[in-house]
């Protein structure tokens, strides 16, 4: 089984977290310019201790992430990060200029020397906002931006484009994609048709920050629709994404997480502006709901689920081991759980050296 790392490239000055938009009167370059030497120092770490994977991602207009571009952040990473592969997971392909996408990618997957894992996303109700794109678009959007991207990186002649939302006298990209016939593509697996549209055109799937038995139906769905379609996905078409901390005992795992400061999800955000709360164009705590300190029952009720994983070594392989057997995953993708200087750099040591060794032998049992 591999493992990722992922880095939002969190804000770690004093702002909310549980606003969308996020005034500027809480931003200071410096914290900003930190966040992001924090953020490389974290994936330093990971390549160092033999994380598979180091993976980005875009939001907008919050200090969740300082990633709009996370082409920006994935180029700087390939001179970063001698030997993970890097996943951009990925650009928001209904509010973006796919050929430009195509190109931007393609330039990475160059400038990593092939190591570019391509994760293409429909976005999420905020991310629609954020660039004026009608919603009710977004899946036909994505549908076409995604043919026409993988066209432009297979297809070695000048070619036009004419489709519903994107149309292009000539396309003719430069640089070209190093991996042949291109890059590892992945996307949301979560709903029906996202399971069915990836199982059709061979593309692999991601779940982020649901929990382990809505994912297991959704697996379950996605390799029915790919026997359909005449192939068998492998462990590997498969990410799971969860928050994680891992310290040297349970004790001590629970201890820092029970003591982070109460965030309001993206989940939550993005449901509080689907459900109609827009009017002002500003969404806060009110909007979402209020939550405390994380308590240890909740904790515990979050691992269950396969929300987050934490605890000592022994512990997170256990739970990693679940999510692996049963939903057939081969990718765990985890997300810094907490921003807690050497204690999260040495969460990731730990991973490294003493969970994903274990992990490694699942794939060959």
């Amino acid at each position: 089984m591999k493992a990722a790392l992922f880095c939002a490239a969190r804000y770690v000055g004093a702002a909310p977290h549980d606003i969308w938009p996020l005034s500027g009167e809480y931003y200071s370059s410096e914290a900003a310019v930190r966040s992001i030497e924090t953020t490389f120092e974290q994936f330093r770490c990971a390549d160092e201790f033999g994380f598979d994977w180091v993976t980005v991602a875009e939001h907008h207009f919050s200090g969740f992430s300082l990633t709009p571009n996370p082409m920006v952040m994935a180029g700087a990473l390939s001179q970063i990060v001698r030997r993970a592969k890097i996943a951009v997971l990925g650009p928001t392909l209904p509010i973006l200029n796919p050929v430009r996408v195509a190109e931007e990618l393609a330039m990475i997957d160059t400038m990593s020397g092939g190591r570019l894992v391509a994760g293409m996303m429909r976005g999420t109700p905020n991310e629609y906002v954020t660039y004026n794109i009608n919603p009710a678009e977004s899946r036909e959007r994505f549908a076409e931006a995604l043919h026409l991207i993988r066209r432009a990186w297979t297809e070695t002649r000048p070619f036009g484009w004419l489709g519903r939302y994107y149309q292009y006298r000539t396309i003719s990209i430069w640089p070209r994609p190093v991996q042949q016939p291109h890059p590892p593509l992945y996307m949301s697996g979560s709903s029906p048709e996202a399971g069915a549209f990836a199982a059709q055109n061979h593309i692999g799937i991601g779940f982020a920050f649901t929990t382990v038995p809505l994912a297991k139906s959704a697996v379950q769905h996605y390799r029915t629709c790919a026997r359909e379609a005449g192939w068998e996905p492998a462990a590997d078409n498969v990410i799971y994404r969860a928050m994680f901390h891992v310290a040297d005992t349970d004790e001590e795992a629970f201890a820092d997480m029970s003591t982070l400061p109460p965030r309001i999800s993206l989940a939550d955000q993005n449901k509080a502006i689907a459900e109609g709360v827009r009017q002002s164009g500003y969404y806060g705590a009110d909007a979402v709901g209020q939550q405390q300190r994380t308590s240890r029952r909740e904790l515990a009720d979050r691992i269950e689920l396969g929300q987050i994983i934490v605890g000592g070594p022994d512990s997170v392989f256990a739970q990693v081991k679940r999510i692996h057997d049963e939903l057939g995953a081969g990718v765990i993708d985890l997300v810094v759980g907490a921003q807690l200087g050497a204690r999260t750099l040495h969460s990731i040591e730990l991973f490294g050296a003493k969970v994903l060794p274990r992990l490694r032998e699942l794939s060959q049992q």
